[in-house]
């Protein structure tokens, strides 16, 4: 016989983990170290579909609230639209995840492959999350202008914790996966695709910006080796943790030539941070999926969000929640943001004629 889902009540919840894409969401929910049964009262006019649980930590639990996008709804509007609902049925969340997939980019100082993790961190003038869809052309190429707020410091400090640990000793996300792949076997191998497991060195290729992909098909078996960046091997295939700014915009990045003109100091591409960062305080981690260029496909996609998730999951355990319990509520700083909502919505109605 089943045992009922623990059941509680929404003030109980104090992390908020959004996602975009359905395997983003199935890897979140699989880093529950427990799952609950939905909370009784939720707001009337709260439509987010979520997931609820627990992570276990150092020093007790966190009760965390999963959320996904609607299917097809991508951005930054829908991912700001996602977390102030959140927030209006879960007052008491004190700062958010925005984990999923994002598009590296490689460089000589940082040799990211696919399926590393790039986390948002403070680098000089930058928060973490930089805009690129707003900027001005320069005689060197075209300049970002928008920034957005850093992480709140409870989450800071979890980073540079976790940092030092990953000096003595390797990190916990490999485990934290092959546990996961113990626990949900399923995902390894599922009947849609490729599984949330390393796709393999050989199919991790990185070309040069002006070499473009030469086949409709989405695989690389016709792209020419002298096109491509020969990288040295890696002892094993454990993902990589990388810190610094991460490029968020509205746009999907599927040419390496623009990637290179926006990319400047940056380490990967994605599209929803930028609707949270200014007012739902929060981390973004990207696992890293493709190289924002002509040969990128989605063969890595379901294994970068495990990754990103598995990360997510081992800095939730360094954190204390008697310090979440003292971080001021993320509601706080959104109440402004259901307000321009409001007023989006209503000039959209009135252009559609609704009102007429």
């Amino acid at each position: 016989m089943a045992h009922a889902l623990p059941q509680l009540d929404n003030s109980e919840y104090t992390v908020g983990w959004i996602t975009a894409l359905p395997h983003e969401t199935a890897a979140a929910v699989a880093m529950l170290d427990k799952k609950h049964a939905s909370p009784q009262h939720r707001r009337e006019k709260d439509h987010n579909k979520y997931a609820f649980g627990s992570v276990n930590c150092e020093s007790g639990e966190h009760y965390v609230v999963i959320a996904n996008l609607p299917s097809g709804n991508y951005g930054n509007i829908p991912a700001s639209t996602t977390a102030a609902h959140m927030l209006s049925s879960f007052p008491a969340i004190k700062f958010g995840l925005m984990v999923g997939i994002g598009g590296g980019i490689w460089s000589q100082r940082h040799d990211i492959r696919l399926g590393d993790v790039v986390v948002s961190e403070p680098k000089g003038s930058f928060g973490g999350v930089r805009l690129y869809d707003f900027g001005k052309a320069t005689v060197d190429g075209f300049q970002c202008c928008g920034s957005l707020n850093e992480p709140p410091r409870v989450l800071l400090n979890a980073i540079g914790a976790l940092q030092s640990k990953h000096e003595m000793e390797r990190s916990m996300t490999p485990d934290i996966l092959r546990i996961t792949h113990i626990k949900y076997p399923d995902m390894k191998e599922p009947r849609t695709g490729p599984g949330y497991v390393h796709q393999g060195p050989g199919n991790d290729r990185l070309f040069r910006s002006d070499y473009r992909h030469q086949s409709n098909e989405k695989s690389c078996h016709a792209c020419d080796e002298a096109g491509e960046i020969v990288r040295g091997e890696r002892p094993d295939c454990d993902p990589f943790i990388h810190h610094g700014t991460i490029a968020s915009g509205n746009k999907v990045i599927k040419d390496a030539q623009t990637q290179d003109l926006l990319a400047r100091d940056c380490l990967c591409f994605e599209t929803e941070a930028a609707g949270l960062m200014n007012d739902f305080p929060c981390l973004v981690i990207r696992g890293i999926c493709d190289y924002c260029d002509s040969h990128k496909n989605d063969q890595w996609q379901r294994y970068a969000a495990a990754t990103a998730a598995a990360y997510a999951k081992e800095l939730l355990r360094v954190i204390d929640p008697a310090d979440v319990n003292k971080t001021p509520r993320a509601i706080d700083g959104m109440r402004h943001v259901c307000t321009k909502l409001t007023q989006i919505h209503f000039v959209h109605e009135l252009n559609e004629g609704h009102f007429l």
